[in-house]
């Protein structure tokens, strides 16, 4: 099947056992705040509006988006159509990069995300990383007093363990981890047979490599000093043209099929498991309906063994 635009509805996954239900292509809003350069806030609002129009139906943003600008502004694009959308949103980083999950700080950032975002209610709260300081039963414990008191539907986690993941799930079912999962970032694959286990579902950013898998990436030296980029591995010049002729070679195969690298690249993902959700985040409505109509583009068998001889063991270098 040829990858088409223009889906008037997608497809939806279930993650977690606890009934939530999302399209099978999300949107992640980290890019209309920080991290990517410079973003117009009308080019942003408009892009998630399209990803809506579309189908998509899963929302993703976090405190530390512009501490609050982010939330803001994904909140401005999706009260009009609130009743029709999940949002996730994440607590636990603080601006020196630091970890902070004591409870108080908690159950502060989330007054704050529901009042940024004006809703009454957060459909998924991550924990953003784990916090060497807090138990995570602690953590989770009081997550869940939040959902008891209809702040918060669902209860995520973000790149944590085997270990962690169990013990926060034996105090409140977890419905999702969110991890960076891409054709270059392959870590969390030891992990999903516990996610399928325990009924837990992925939630996959970063799903087209932090922009390499667009077809669209540039040395590093072309990047805004503050840009990400700058720092993952991918873009360090030892790696560089490695990874410029590994995506060749899979625009190549995508090309063979009607398809763009980056609708190959969510494809592969949305083939790894029926449980996995990727949110790639874009700025411009075009890329967006793009990016979305890759639900409906099917690959081979010999497609995916082929990927896995361009790309074995993902993108060369780290992707921190």
């Amino acid at each position: 099947m040829t990858a088409t635009e223009n889906q008037s509805q997608l497809a939806t996954r279930r993650l977690g056992k606890q009934g939530l239900t999302v399209s099978a292509i999300g949107y992640g809003a980290m890019g209309t705040a920080t991290g990517y350069g410079p973003s117009d806030e009308a080019d942003s609002i408009r892009a998630i509006r399209r990803a809506h129009e579309i189908g998509v139906t899963h929302f993703d943003t976090a405190e530390m988006y512009g501490w609050g600008e982010g939330e803001r502004l994904l909140g401005r694009a999706l009260t009009p159509i609130r009743d029709e959308v999940t949002i996730a949103t994440k607590f636990g980083l603080t601006k020196e990069w630091g970890q902070d999950s004591r409870p108080e700080h908690i159950r502060e950032v989330v007054d704050n995300s529901l009042r940024y975002l004006s809703v009454d209610t957060i459909d998924v709260l991550y924990q953003h990383r784990a916090d060497p300081k807090v138990p995570i039963e602690d953590v989770v414990g009081t997550m869940s007093a939040l959902v008891d008191a209809g702040k918060v539907r669902y209860l995520g986690l973000c790149e944590v363990d085997e270990e962690t993941l169990r013990r926060a799930h034996g105090v409140h079912p977890i419905s999702v981890l969110q991890s960076e999962y891409s054709i270059f970032a392959r870590e969390v694959e030891p992990l999903l047979p516990v996610l399928e286990e325990l009924g837990i579902g992925l939630v996959a950013y970063s799903p087209l490599a932090r922009g390499f898998l667009t077809g669209a990436a540039k040395p590093r030296d072309q990047y805004a000093p503050d840009d990400f980029r700058q720092n993952v591995g991918w873009w360090a010049k030892e790696n560089f043209d490695a990874n410029l002729r590994v995506v060749k070679a899979l625009a190549e195969l995508a090309a063979s099929k009607g398809a763009t690298v980056s609708q190959l690249s969510l494809a592969w993902l949305l083939a790894q498991r029926d449980f996995i959700v990727p949110i790639p985040g874009s700025r411009n409505a075009d890329r967006v309906a793009q990016n979305v109509a890759a639900a409906d583009f099917a690959l081979a068998r010999e497609d995916l063994t082929r990927i896995d001889e361009v790309a074995p063991g993902g993108g060369v270098g780290s992707r921190n």
